[in-house]
């Protein structure tokens, strides 16, 4: 690898003609502490950034659950892991940290999703499966590191209209859903680095489980009013 090849920006240091692995190897250390430490940052004021629209969504989230509500899960490529990660999460919480709760990927079915991207176009895979199955009192939770993903968009402007509660995790400032009307509420990474992104969502993720599960265990008085 060189530093002018397509990823050669992610370890500059590394070159083919490199000898010393000693000291190629400390780089590598070196460069990955600093990537932790720069994904720990980030993070941690994501977190606090948003601190007041994760309770809020949580809230609301915890109440559509206690209600029978459903939580359906979107996104392109890597984000499309993370509707999968988060899906599983709130599907399947390991023993004992919570309560199993209905969350679906739809990105997970590769019949229904090729057929879709196939039949009807790409722009509309995530829309044409929130008409088949959602309906009021459900929530749609769409990934985008742009903001700007076009079906993901689609989607949130179908679910609106079927009375779902809607949110989005974006990047680089937010992009086309921090102004989107079809949006209960935006959560924004303020990064430009996918990686770091994708880390920061997914430490939005788990504190939204967290803050819904614990609503849920304390009941509707206090919980999800």
């Amino acid at each position: 690898m060189t530093a002018d090849e397509p990823t050669g920006f992610l370890y500059p240091f590394i070159e083919a003609e490199e000898q010393d692995a000693g000291a190629l190897l400390t780089d590598l250390a070196a460069s990955a502490r600093g990537k932790i430490a720069e994904s720990g940052r980030l993070q941690a004021a994501t977190l606090a950034a948003c601190a007041d629209q994760v309770d809020a969504l949580a809230t609301e989230m915890a109440r559509r659950f206690a209600n029978g509500g459903r939580l359906f899960t979107f996104g392109n490529g890597g984000s499309a892991t993370d509707a999968d990660m988060t899906a599983v999460l709130f599907r399947r919480p390991r023993a004992g940290a919570g309560r199993p709760l209905p969350a679906v990927s739809l990105v997970a079915d590769q019949a229904v999703l090729t057929a879709l991207a196939n039949d009807v176009g790409v722009e509309l895979v995530f829309s044409r499966q929130l008409i088949a199955h959602g309906r009021g009192g459900d929530m749609a939770m769409g990934f985008s590191t742009s903001g700007g993903s076009t079906n993901v968009l689609r989607a949130f402007a179908e679910g609106r209209a079927r009375g779902l509660l809607t949110a989005g995790l974006a990047g680089y400032g937010g992009g086309a859903m921090a102004s989107c009307g079809d949006l209960d509420h935006c959560l924004v990474v303020g990064s430009d680095s996918v990686h770091r992104i994708q880390e920061a969502q997914a430490a939005l993720v788990h504190a939204l489980w967290e803050q819904v599960q614990a609503r849920l265990a304390s009941g509707p008085d206090e919980g999800t009013g």
